[in-house]
C-alpha cells in the first residue's frame, strides 16, 4: 500500500502544469517518472520491514486454528458432562414455593395491622376485621374479595400503549419445571399459572382477606384444544385447592371468560352462530364445576359482548330469547346437576366493548330476569364503575337492586369522571362508600336479610398504568379496605332509628301513616273513592320542603 501511495499520488500543486520552482519540470509523464524514483528507492528499505510482519500475521493465523480445533473438541467431548450438568442443576434448584412475591412488607403475624395511629403505608387505620357494627364484625358486613384478573394479571396496557407492569409471578423458575433446559412451551405456562396463584394467595393472607374471583381464562393457559384447556383448568383448580387447604379461603364466585376470544366477537349466548353457543355452554359447565369444587358460594356472568354494535343487521329478540335459554340452562346444571345453593349472579353494564349491551342497568336487568321467570335463581352483582357508565351513581343501582330484592352482590370501584370509560379505580371515597352501604345494612342482601352474604365486595379494581409496583397492589386494596370501613361506619350512624338523617327520611313520608295514606299503600282503595277524597273542599294538598342542603350537611358530619 505505501508503495502504491507513493507511485500513483497526485501532486498537490494547485493548478495542473504550473512549473515546479526547484526544479523546472512541468506536471505530465515525467511526475509519473519521479513516482518511479521513489519506489525503486524505497524498495531496499521497506523489505527488512515486510518479512518480520508477514512471518507474525502467519504464525497468528496458526495459533488460532489450533485454538479453534481445541475449542471444538471440548465440546465434542463434554456433551455428555453438559447433560449430566443441567441434571444437576435442576435436582439441586432451590424450591422456590415460599418465594415472598411481596417482600417490602413484614408484620408480626404475617397481616395488615390494624392500627389507627400508624404511619405506615401498611396499616389499616379504619378497617378493623374484628370490630362490631350493628351487631356484626366488619368482616362479615363487608366479606371482601380480590379480583384476580386486575390484580394478578393487569399487564398496565391499553388501548394506545403496551403493558408497564413486569411482575415477579409472570416468570418461571426452575422449580416449576420451566428453566433448565424445559422447552415444553406448555409446561412453562403452567409454571408460571402456579407463580401466580401463590402470589394470589400470598396478598390475600397479607390483607386478611378471604374470598377471592376469577374467570377461567385468568387462572389456566388456553390450550390447543378445549379438551386440554379444561385439563389445564382442572389441574390450577387441584392446585389452588393445595393452597386452600387449612385455610378459610375460598372463591366468592367464578366466571367464563366468554369475551375475549375471537370466536365471541358477536357474543356468547347473544352470537349469530350456534356453534359459539354450542362452545360458550361447554365453558361455562366447566368453570362451573371448578368454581363448585373450590367451594365457590356464587357464579357470575358478565356478558362483555351480549348486545350489539349494528342494530340493523341484529335480530333483537332472538338474541335475547337465546340469552334467556343459556341462563336457563346454566341455573339447571348449577343447582340441579352440581347441587350449589347460592345464586347465579349477572353484572349489569351498559356498553364497552359492545354499542348496546342487553343488561344495560339494573333495572333493565331486573326486567329482563322477570320477564323469562329467572328472578328467583339469579340476583344482580352490581358494580359502581359500570353504574356511572349507565348514567346512575352507583347508590342509585345499589338502591334499586335492593327495592327489587335482586341485590346479589357489589364490584367496588369507581371510575373518573373525566375519563367517561370503564377504568375501574379503587374506591377511595368514604362518602360514596357509606351512601352505598346503606341500602345493604338496612336489609338487602341476597337471602333477604341485612348484609350481602352469600355475596360480597370485591375489589374490582387495577392499578392505574404508571403505577408499577408490587407494593402499589397493597396500597390499592388497603385503601380500598380503609374507605370500605369508614362508609361502613358512617352509614351505621346515619342509620340509627333516632338519628337525623332517619328522622328527616320519616318526616318525608309521615303523611303516608295517616288512615288513607295506610290504605292506599295496602291497595284497598279504588280511583272513585280518591277522587272523592279529592272533591272534597276541605282536601288542599301542600308540599313541604325536602331539605336536601340539611341531608348533605348531615352527611358530611358523619363521614370524617
Amino acid at each position: 500500500l505505501i508503495l502504491r501511495y507513493w507511485s500513483t499520488e497526485p501532486s498537490r500543486e494547485p493548478r495542473e502544469g504550473k512549473r515546479r520552482e526547484d526544479t523546472g519540470i512541468r506536471r505530465d509523464g515525467d511526475e509519473r517518472m519521479r513516482g518511479a524514483a521513489y519506489t525503486s528507492a524505497c524498495v531496499p528499505l521497506l523489505v527488512p520491514l515486510l518479512i518480520p510482519l508477514l512471518a507474525a500475521t502467519f504464525v497468528t493465523r496458526q495459533q488460532q486454528m489450533v485454538l479453534a480445533i481445541t475449542l471444538s473438541n471440548n465440546n465434542n467431548n463434554n456433551d455428555g458432562n453438559n447433560a449430566a450438568d443441567a441434571a444437576l442443576s435442576d435436582s439441586s434448584c432451590p424450591n422456590d414455593d415460599a418465594q415472598e412475591f411481596f417482600p417490602s412488607f413484614t408484620a408480626t403475624g404475617g397481616k395488615v395491622p390494624y392500627d389507627p395511629a400508624a404511619t405506615s403505608p401498611f396499616a389499616f387505620r379504619h378497617y378493623n376485621a374484628s370490630e362490631v357494627v350493628l351487631g356484626r364484625p366488619m368482616r362479615e358486613w363487608l366479606r371482601f374479595s380480590v379480583a384476580y384478573w386486575h390484580t394478578i394479571r393487569n399487564d398496565g396496557s391499553d388501548p394506545f400503549g403496551a403493558p408497564t407492569k413486569a411482575w415477579p409471578w409472570d416468570e418461571a423458575s426452575c422449580s416449576d419445571g420451566a428453566s433448565n433446559g424445559n422447552s415444553d412451551a406448555a409446561a412453562g405456562d403452567m409454571a408460571v399459572a402456579k407463580r401466580r396463584m401463590r402470589a394470589m394467595f400470598e396478598l390475600m393472607r397479607k390483607l386478611g382477606v378471604e374470598l377471592w374471583c376469577f374467570h377461567d381464562r385468568d387462572i389456566a393457559p388456553k390450550g390447543t384444544t378445549l379438551a386440554e384447556t379444561n385439563a389445564n383448568l382442572d389441574a390450577m383448580a387441584d392446585y389452588a385447592m393445595q393452597l386452600q387447604r387449612g385455610t378459610n379461603i375460598r372463591p366468592l364466585w367464578g366466571t367464563a371468560q366468554l369475551f375475549a376470544e375471537p370466536h365471541y366477537m358477536s357474543g356468547a349466548a347473544t352470537s349469530p352462530h350456534v356453534d359459539v353457543f354450542i362452545r360458550a355452554a361447554a365453558q361455562v359447565k366447566k368453570a362451573m364445576e371448578v368454581t363448585h369444587r373450590l367451594g365457590g358460594e356464587n357464579f357470575n356472568f358478565w356478558g362483555g359482548r351480549e348486545g350489539y354494535s349494528y342494530l340493523p343487521t341484529t335480530d333483537l329478540a332472538q338474541e335475547r330469547r337465546h340469552a334467556a335459554l343459556f341462563f336457563k340452562m346454566a341455573a339447571d346444571y348449577w343447582r340441579r346437576t352440581l347441587g350449589a345453593t347460592g345464586p347465579l349472579l349477572i353484572e349489569p353494564k351498559p356498553q364497552e366493548p359492545m354499542k348496546h349491551q342487553y343488561d344495560w342497568d339494573v333495572a333493565t336487568t331486573a326486567g329482563f330476569l322477570r320477564e323469562f321467570d329467572l328472578h328467583h335463581v339469579f340476583k344482580l352483582n352490581v358494580e359502581c364503575n359500570h353504574a356511572t357508565l349507565a348514567g346512575h351513581s352507583c347508590a342509585h343501582e345499589t338502591e334499586s337492586a335492593v327495592a327489587m330484592g335482586m341485590l346479589g352482590g357489589l364490584d367496588a370501584n369507581t371510575g373518573d369522571a373525566q375519563v367517561g370509560w370503564d377504568t375501574d379505580q379503587f374506591m377511595t371515597d368514604a362518602r360514596e362508600a357509606a351512601q352505598v352501604l346503606m341500602p345493604i345494612l338496612r336489609g338487602g342482601g341476597a337471602n333477604g336479610g341485612a348484609g350481602l352474604a352469600p355475596g360480597g365486595i370485591n375489589f374490582d379494581a387495577k392499578l392505574r398504568r404508571e403505577s408499577i409496583d408490587v407494593d402499589d397492589l397493597l396500597h390499592g386494596h388497603i385503601g380500598g379496605m380503609d374507605a370500605m370501613a369508614r362508609g361502613l361506619k358512617a352509614a351505621a350512624a346515619l342509620l340509627d332509628p333516632d338519628g337525623p338523617m332517619e328522622s328527616l327520611r320519616r318526616e318525608r313520608y309521615a303523611s303516608w301513616q295517616s288512615p288513607i295514606g295506610q290504605r292506599i299503600d295496602s291497595g284497598s282503595v279504588s280511583f272513585e273513592e280518591l277522587e272523592s277524597v279529592a272533591l272534597d273542599p276541605g282536601h288542599n294538598p301542600k308540599a313541604t320542603s325536602g331539605k336536601q342542603e340539611a341531608a348533605e350537611n348531615i352527611l358530611s358530619r358523619f363521614v370524617h
